[in-house]
């Protein structure tokens, strides 16, 4: 039995570096994306204007924030005061998404909007507007957004 030890052992220790070795990449930001999103925290600018839940926000209304994205490449933007517009969405690496060809056109856009990705975890994202928003009055907005 002592000469079969080291053998048990060796075969142990081989199947369980093979167990940790082996872990999967994650999928792609593009596939993990692919969900409904909702607004946590928005910022105006450098001004809170909403937090998920808040009894005093100032923009109540993006209670109403969303953003669809299809794993087609399709997307649905619902903005604060309930303007929806559909269009195409891509990634320009990990940290640039594009809204694009919305229609309608959102006020000011050309039908693209581009966000800076911050932060991004299966369940929670941080997109920062590269250019600024005439409906907020020309601020440049910090959204978080979740996904439930």
């Amino acid at each position: 039995m002592k000469k079969f030890q080291p053998v048990i052992w060796s075969l142990v220790m081989a199947i369980g570096l093979l167990t940790v070795g082996c872990k999967k990449d994650p999928p792609p930001l593009s596939e993990r994306i692919a969900k409904s999103w909702s607004a946590s925290t928005v910022r105006e600018g450098s001004t809170v204007v909403y937090t998920v839940g808040g009894a005093s926000n100032a923009k109540p209304g993006y209670a109403n924030f969303k953003l669809v994205f299809n794993s087609s490449g399709s997307v649905t933007y619902t903005e604060f005061d309930g303007s929806t517009f559909t269009g195409q969405w891509e990634l320009n690496g990990d940290n640039k998404l594009i809204l694009k060809n919305l229609n309608p056109q959102p006020t000011g856009t050309n039908g693209t909007i581009e966000f800076d990705i911050t932060s991004f975890d299966d369940t929670m994202m941080t997109l920062t507007r590269t250019t600024s928003s005439v409906k907020t009055g020309n601020t440049i907005n910090q959204y978080t957004l979740s996904n439930p």
